[in-house]
């Protein structure tokens, strides 16, 4: 292994080594603290543009599974066709791997897409940094440096633009009740969850004008950034409800779009929401559930109209997980319902907006 550094933009370095592609790279710095799924997580859309710290630490003991696709050309145990994050940070990574589903090591296969990975970091303290300073831009630089320092760019850049289809794209197609799902950076367990409870799936480019299509309900899927990015995304969602009161459901950035249509802010959370285990509670019941959360920014909830109302709050720190319209059937979840990787606590969401479809 080569030796490497991740190099915080507040000048605190690290010292480790390259186990995944000898690249240099620049991006967010950014901490998950889910003990495991690194497969899906480094496909996941959302982290595009970030280094990813886990911080668990013990990585690659149970390798990586093949890519194979199902019927909808999705691939099985990978959340996207690719991986998304710029780069991976862990404390200690295990060349040796043992798991039935495995095909390959996370080395060979962060080498095959040419994704840095270093290994080595006290991601225990690095991870106090963050959460004492917040999620800053970081370097993964080699110490056999190419002389091309990367710079990284994370503010002002429209991620979703960059992780979104071209083209519109159709799943189960005539099998009931048609849903058209806004691609800001969609997981593929999203649209297998919808799928697998008998809907079509119109699947559309994140600024696609969807509103005079035919469809029965419209889906807000997660992607990366600041959604203040997607103004365009927005007007289309507003336009949407101005028209017809059609069944809207969000997650993530879905949430926030939803939320920025209906007249609400947002800001950026200090480190972020990025685990397996983040508690939050539906409002107006003690009803409490463990989600799968990643996202980097939240709803002021201050900023709700009176026509709409908080759904779930985070137990953490109080910040916003979902909102509801009063008397349309328009809702959303900050968190992601359909985990992968993750707890499936949450998964009825999808049932009440596949039940709404039908009212």
């Amino acid at each position: 292994m080569k030796k490497a550094r991740l190099v915080l933009s507040n000048g605190i370095e690290f010292e480790g080594y390259s186990f995944g592609y000898d690249g240099e790279v620049a991006g967010e710095v950014v901490f998950n603290t889910a003990m495991m799924g690194y497969p899906e997580s480094l496909t996941d859309p959302s982290y595009a543009g970030q280094l990813m710290v886990l911080t668990y630490p013990l990585v690659g003991n149970y390798g990586v599974p093949p890519f194979t696709v199902d019927t909808n050309g999705m691939a099985h145990f990978m959340e996207s066709d690719k991986i998304h994050a710029s780069a991976i940070v862990v404390a200690d990574y295990s060349e040796e791997y043992s798991h039935w589903n495995a095909s390959e090591s996370l080395a060979e296969w962060l080498k095959r897409e040419h994704v840095a990975g270093i290994t080595g970091i006290d991601t225990r303290e690095l991870t106090k940094i963050l959460r004492e300073h917040g999620v800053m831009m970081g370097r993964i630089l080699l110490d056999e440096t190419t002389g091309q320092i990367p710079e990284g760019a994370y503010e002002g850049v429209n991620f979703v633009d960059q992780v979104s289809c071209r083209e519109i794209i159709r799943y189960n197609e005539g099998a009931g009740k048609k849903v058209v799902l806004v691609d800001c950076g969609v997981k593929n367990n999203i649209i297998r969850c919808l799928t697998g409870r008998g809907v079509e799936v119109i699947r559309v480019p994140w600024n696609y004008d969807y509103t005079s299509m035919d469809f029965d309900g419209l889906f807000l899927t997660n992607g990366p950034g600041d959604p203040d990015m997607c103004e365009e995304a927005v007007a289309i969602i507003r336009k949407q409800m101005d028209r017809s009161r059609k069944p809207i459901c969000g997650i993530c950035m879905g949430n926030q779009l939803l939320s920025k249509a209906s007249g609400a802010s947002i800001y950026k959370l200090k480190y972020g929401h990025r685990s397996h285990n983040q508690p939050v509670r539906m409002v107006g019941s003690q009803k409490c559930f463990i989600t799968s959360q990643n996202h980097g920014y939240a709803v002021d909830a201050k900023t709700l109209s009176g026509d709409w109302e908080e759904l779930f709050v985070n137990m953490n720190d109080g910040s916003n997980e979902g909102i509801r319209h009063k008397k349309n059937p328009w809702f959303s979840s900050q968190f992601h319902p359909e985990a992968c990787s993750g707890p499936v606590d949450t998964e009825f969401l999808f049932d009440q907006f596949v039940e709404t479809l039908k009212q």
